[in-house]
């Protein structure tokens, strides 16, 4: 039996939107006041989806206290109350997108998942925005 299971967490950060090979005047125009120099915040909300098979020994697709101490250690521990910009390795490089944060979250669960599990991840930056990867 293939089933999906699901777990949300949080995290809250700042960070701000800027490509550095770009003029300020570019930068406000694109990202606007999340090109703010003194950063912003969200308060992330995060959906994380593990799909496969039912163990037939357990009932179980996977242990869920596994699945939110992955999360824990790969997401809450590293990213909360953290300026992405500043404070992680990360996004030292990498703007920190919603897009990019998304891909970033789901790059760290899917390296502690076993490989007969599908993941995806739904980002929210806000209550009406959200990316998911895979797509």
């Amino acid at each position: 039996m293939r089933i999906a299971a699901f777990r949300r967490a949080h995290f809250n950060a700042a960070h701000r939107l800027h490509n550095p090979a770009w003029s300020a005047e570019k930068n406000k125009e694109v990202f606007g006041l999340c090109n703010n120099p003194n950063y912003h915040g969200h308060n992330y909300e995060l959906e994380v989806k593990v799909v496969g098979e039912v163990d037939p020994e357990t009932g179980y697709l996977i242990d869920l206290k596994i699945l939110k101490d992955i999360i824990k250690q790969e997401v809450e521990l590293r990213f909360d109350h953290k300026n992405l910009n500043l404070d992680t390795e990360e996004f030292l490089d990498l703007n920190p997108t919603a897009e990019n944060i998304c891909y970033v979250v789901w790059q760290r669960i899917r390296a502690k998942l076993d490989d007969r599990y599908e993941l995806s991840i739904r980002l929210w930056e806000t209550p009406r925005n959200y990316v998911e990867y895979p797509a």
